[in-house]
């Protein structure tokens, strides 16, 4: 293309359908290494700052993680409105407890990640992520199997978080999309409870998993209700589900939320105040229409099988 200059030798091309992939040029390499669980990279991007990539699949990356992580966290913090113990399946990277920690009222946060070599890497080279909060005491990190710490657990969550890396049926999280799960979580959730679901991509054409979470979603609870982002180092937008016993209404109030925020947070956002989040929680008809004509409810004996892993390769 004329006027076009590629600055990469060293590309991360994710797969987003058998005809279609999203390249990222590489300018450095700080981590590489196969772990017991999955393929970890952590590099430099010329766009995009410093990077988290799982088996070939971009996990977020320092340029634009604000946009995930924000999205991730706080819908469901504003409904509970007082949230005081926050329980996180997965969060390698460490920017999920960062966010949870900007409520004032939060007292404690549990992270369960089964990768410790991930989460270790993420500490020593994603610092503008996790910004200290493993420091933090209020923090609990715990290396382990999510699935086996919820069976074990005896305390009950404000909030629990599953910010798992996508279910590839080679890597560590496929199980951890299913109704059993869902229903292990119901279990240690408070009775004003929420559940936050990162559900996957959400496109025109690949929408088929987002959906049928959904639907699995709403065979364990009462309420739901689901949103989407937009981050553009991802393939696609991408969409969150949220689960709960209590009423979820897509009809929020922004300067409520506003005060909200300015009263129970020590602030600092760059994606949400109250406008965003009335319009984040305001679904496209196409994906309303998917989640109303599906049926299927992902199990054990059946979970989902997400669309293949990336490639890193030089040119």
């Amino acid at each position: 293309m004329s006027g076009t200059e590629v600055r990469a030798d060293f590309w991360i091309s994710e797969y987003s359908t058998p005809w279609d992939i999203y390249a990222h040029g590489i300018t450095g390499v700080l981590a590489h290494c196969k772990t017991p669980y999955q393929e970890m990279y952590i590099v430099e991007t010329g766009a995009y700052g410093k990077a988290l990539v799982l088996d070939g699949k971009w996990q977020s990356c320092t340029g634009d993680e604000f946009l995930y992580h924000e999205a991730l966290v706080h819908p469901a913090m504003i409904y509970h409105q007082a949230p005081r113990r926050i329980l996180i399946l997965g969060g390698g990277e460490g920017a999920t407890i960062r966010e949870a920690l900007r409520w004032k009222t939060v007292e404690r946060v549990v992270m369960v990640d089964i990768d410790g070599d991930v989460v270790k890497a993420c500490q020593q080279h994603l610092p503008e992520m996790h910004q200290g909060a493993f420091d933090d005491p209020r923090v609990e990190l715990v290396i382990g199997d999510a699935l086996d710490y919820l069976d074990k657990s005896t305390e009950q969550w404000d909030i629990v978080f599953s910010d798992l890396s996508d279910p590839i049926e080679s890597g560590p999280s496929f199980q951890l999309f299913t109704r059993e799960y869902f229903e292990k979580i119901r279990r240690v959730l408070s009775p004003e409870g929420i559940f936050v679901l990162q559900a996957g991509s959400v496109t025109p054409v690949d929408y088929t998993l987002y959906a049928r979470l959904a639907q699995t979603t709403q065979a364990v609870f009462e309420h739901t209700h689901h949103y989407l982002t937009y981050v553009p180092s991802y393939p696609a937008p991408w969409g969150f589900v949220l689960g709960s016993a209590r009423p979820l209404s897509g009809q929020v109030d922004p300067a409520e939320v506003d005060q909200l925020l300015a009263e129970k947070t020590t602030g600092g956002f760059r994606l949400l105040d109250g406008t965003a989040l009335l319009g984040m929680l305001q679904a496209p008809k196409y994906v309303r229409d998917a989640i109303a004509a599906e049926t299927e409810v992902y199990t054990l004996a059946e979970p989902p099988k997400f669309f293949g892993k990336g490639v890193a390769a030089a040119l």
